[in-house]
């Protein structure tokens, strides 16, 4: 069984003869040059699995050749080991700075040349195959990432319409019309049921589109803006079922970020803090500039509070801490966390048994130190019951 391909080049022919031969009796393919133009044309044409190339040559020495190997996408991810008699520690430096894998010196010992070609060809044999698995994974996370936007997407259209519909049928007939007081809460359920499923393939998709994109733009964010967006059209609902009161600052410190993003984030910290907080629920946002540079912007809800353990499973993905009231559904707070970081910032909870918890995330601020504020005409509470 052949082991891998070789070129060797020394412009030493009785070198290359005993080199080859011995290399040959291994099972090694061994071919040969002694010149370092050819050898550089020869490895482009047959791709050998490593290289053994002298230093010390004419016309152009190893050092040469291996800067040019190395600057040509065909061959710089060969390895090269060179062959010198040469012991000064410069010149092994500038060859490892060059690209080199290894050194062997002369008068060279054969079993040592062997020893460090496994070596060597191993490591290369292990990274390509790393580089296969690694080209494979990417390929099928597009595959699953695309699946599961076709999939989310053809799921949310549907529930839309239930939910449109359902809600029509509620405005119609209310509690005490013919249709009847069962059919009516038959009816809140599905609606319930289709929002929260509509939530999830809401955060599918977040996370999805999290996990495909590598950059974003981040801008100055207008959070009063991004807030009313949640509040008033995406957990209007929700305040309503929970007759919860919404607090929200006068002022907001401007931070930057990608505001689709941070309106997933506020939608997510502040229905927690609505499904999970007292009875009813008091939620109170707010904002502060730190002194290195980053706002933290938080929401403080009057529940339980958590216990340290459970605060350590919060951004886990899949972990469900609530059963005895709305059920998550487990994916939330840690795409939460995948967000944030993605912007600069991290995220995290403060929480005492009894005294409620603080659920908090930071973006960096505009210009490091400077306590620029954006004033909002809001400063109203949100209340429902």
């Amino acid at each position: 069984m052949q082991k891998g391909t070789l070129l060797i080049v020394d412009d030493v022919p009785a070198n290359l003869s005993v080199l080859s031969e011995f290399l040959s009796e291994t099972g090694f393919k061994v071919l040969v040059t002694q010149d370092g133009s050819r050898a550089i044309k020869k490895a482009e044409h047959v791709h050998p699995d490593l290289i053994l190339l002298d230093v010390m040559m004419p016309s152009m020495d190893g050092f040469q050749v291996c800067r040019i190997l190395k600057s040509k996408d065909s061959t710089k991810d060969i390895p090269v080991i060179f062959m010198t008699a040469l012991a000064d520690t410069i010149d092994k430096i500038k060859g490892f700075s060059l690209g080199a894998a290894d050194y062997i010196t002369k008068p060279i010992q054969h079993e040592e040349v062997l020893a460090r070609i496994n070596t060597h060809l191993n490591l290369r044999r292990l990274q390509q195959e790393a580089q296969s698995h690694t080209v494979e994974l990417e390929k099928r996370n597009q595959e699953l990432e695309a699946f599961a936007r076709t999939v989310a997407h053809d799921l949310k259209n549907p529930l839309n319409l239930v939910i449109n519909y359902t809600e029509s049928v509620l405005e119609d007939y209310p509690p005490g019309t013919p249709m009847g007081t069962d059919a009516t809460q038959q009816l809140q359920t599905v609606l319930q049921v289709g929002r929260k499923m509509v939530t999830i393939i809401d955060a599918l998709l977040l996370l999805a589109g999290v996990s495909k994109q590598r950059e974003v733009k981040s801008q100055p964010l207008e959070m009063s803006g991004i807030l009313s967006q949640v509040i008033q059209q995406r957990l209007e609902h929700l305040i309503k079922e929970y007759h919860g009161q919404v607090k929200l600052p006068d002022s907001w410190p401007i931070a930057y970020g990608y505001a689709p993003w941070v309106e997933e984030i506020w939608a997510n910290y502040v229905s927690n803090a609505l499904k999970y907080g007292g009875q009813p629920p008091c939620v109170e946002l707010g904002a502060s500039l730190e002194t290195s540079g980053m706002v933290r912007f938080w929401v403080r809800d009057n529940g339980h509070g958590l216990s340290p353990e459970a605060q350590k499973q919060l951004f886990t993905p899949f972990t469900r801490l609530h059963q005895d009231r709305a059920e998550g559904h487990g994916l939330g707070l840690s795409i939460v966390q995948q967000v944030v970081e993605k912007l600069g910032g991290q995220v995290g909870v403060e929480s005492v048994l009894g005294q409620g918890s603080v659920f908090y995330f930071t973006l960096p601020a505009i210009g490091v130190g400077e306590e620029k504020v954006v004033q909002i005409e809001e400063g109203e509470v949100v209340e429902n019951g």
